[in-house]
Parts: C-alpha cells; structure tokens; sequence
C-alpha cells in the first residue's frame, strides 16, 4: 500500500475516533426511515398493500410510491393516514 493511501486511511480512522467520542463533527449525516408513517398505519390496521389501498380508494401502486417514500399523501388521504395512526378501530369500523 502506498504510504500516502495509508496516511489518509489513519487520518480516516483517527476521525472516526473522534466523532465516536464526540469531540469532532461528523461532515455529514445520513438518517434511514425503517418505515414511513403509511407503513406504519397500514401495519396497525393489518392489513394487506391491496385492502389498505381499496379503503383509502386508490390504487396499489399509489400505495407503494407512499410507502416507499417516492411520493406523499395529500389532502383527506394524509387526515386519515393521522386517524388510523391514532385510531385505527375507527378506520376499520367506518370502512365497514
């Protein structure tokens, strides 16, 4: 290994170090979502992507771009997303 390469790997390191320790900021930050918050909802209502979809009244594949974070709920979607969150009796019970 060239030295220089080696140098920058253990300057690489040593920060890391640091960082860990907190006495050094990080240069950047990366924050993964595990689940989105229609994820969420749909998990406590347990349901299936298909019946979520057919009680919001859209498509699956409008329900996978929410979930997979390529688009976002608007409108009466989003307020009921936030009611099954809360409540998701009362979404199940309406829907009946």
């Amino acid at each position: 290994m060239k030295k220089e390469i080696f140098e920058e790997l253990l300057l690489s390191v040593k920060q890391a170090v640091a960082i860990e320790r907190g006495e050094l900021k990080p240069g950047r930050v990366f924050t993964v979502k595990t689940k989105t918050d229609v994820a969420r909802a749909r998990a406590r209502l347990g349901l299936s992507q298909e019946k979520f979809a057919a009680l919001l009244g859209i498509s699956p594949a409008t329900l996978r771009n929410w979930e997979q974070g390529r688009r976002q709920p608007t409108g009466a979607a989003k307020i009921l997303l936030k009611v099954a969150m809360r409540n998701p009796r009362v979404v199940l019970e309406a829907a009946a």
